[in-house]
């Protein structure tokens, strides 16, 4: 909060529209702004502590916020739009639909038991420790660093860019679709149809369930990493992968390189992909139909480390 002279308001009960409208240089505590909305609209240089909003639209067309320790209400939805440079810590948030359009956004310690389209269209965004439940999380959101993250809610992500995680554990089906630029570190994804349409996704010591995962990629890089219970991955993706143990399914990828140490099912379809684009280096691969899952000299080859191309003839 700036150094100008500033107005404290302690042990407050605010109801009615607009209580505060375009006010600034504020230091409010204990207060509560019950039924009545927008009642910061267009504020600026304002520090909250252990205050709650309970109605709609507090804090829209805002600058320069600090919000500690204080509580979102249900119905305190839609809580924060438009508003830029904001810290928001140790605070539970219960509305959904909150942050969007904001620039410069720091959420440290909260939890959002009802995120649901929360985060959307925002600028330069870091969050730590923050646990959430709900769809549509961060949609078209880009700049953003994340560490100690936990989601519950499907279709997270979509759209955004210039996206970096740390540690986190998320329960997310559709999660990064439409992204670009996204990086994920440490962490435990699960839910199918990881990372569609997406451009340059990297997961670097990460752990992920997915059925149909990491398909229709454009530079797909993935180290160090571990599939669980991952069927017919990377479709018509680019990639570059390097998988501990094995993978359950791949299917058509349309160029790069897989390595792991076995593939329990390998389907390369040449009337769909090239199969010479991808360079397979995996010691055991079962091909379920020795038929038509051969390498160029017509022979099965599970050679450690040898390159095979398998196809469909």
């Amino acid at each position: 909060m700036s150094d100008k002279s500033i107005e404290t308001i302690n042990d407050r009960y605010y109801t009615g529209e607009r209580p505060l409208f375009n006010k600034s240089n504020l230091q409010i505590n204990n207060t509560i702004f019950g039924e009545g909305e927008s009642p910061l609209k267009e504020s600026d240089n304002i520090e909250l502590k252990n205050s709650s909003f309970q109605w709609k639209y507090p804090l829209w067309y805002a600058k320069d916020i600090v919000a500690d320790n204080c509580t979102w209400a249900e119905m305190a939805r839609a809580g924060v739009w438009y508003t830029d440079n904001l810290l928001v810590r140790d605070t539970l948030i219960e509305a959904p639909k909150n942050f969007r359009r904001c620039r410069n956004l720091t959420l440290s310690n909260v939890f959002m038991p009802n995120a649901a389209e929360t985060l959307w269209n925002c600028d330069g965004v870091t969050m730590e420790k923050v646990s959430a439940k709900g769809d549509y999380f961060a949609m078209n959101s880009k700049n953003m660093k994340i560490i100690d993250f936990q989601l519950a809610g499907n279709y997270p992500f979509d759209g955004s860019e210039n996206v970096e995680i740390h540690n986190a554990k998320m329960l997310s089906k559709d999660a990064f679709w439409n992204t670009n630029n996204v990086t994920v570190y440490d962490s435990y994804i699960s839910g199918e149809y990881l990372g569609w349409n997406s451009k340059n996704l990297t997961f670097i010591n990460c752990t992920i369930e997915s059925l149909q995962g990491m398909c229709y990629i454009d530079n797909l890089i993935m180290k160090n990493c571990t599939l669980i219970n991952t069927t017919l991955a990377f479709e018509y993706s680019n990639v570059n992968v390097e998988i501990n143990g094995k993978i359950d399914s791949v299917f058509n990828p349309s160029a790069g390189v897989i390595k792991a140490e076995k593939i329990g099912e390998l389907i390369m379809d040449k009337d769909k992909i090239d199969p010479e684009k991808t360079n397979i280096i995996c010691p055991v691969i079962n091909t379920g139909d020795e038929h038509y899952a051969k390498n160029k000299t017509g022979n099965i080859n599970t050679s450690k480390f040898m390159n095979v191309s398998i196809c469909r003839f």
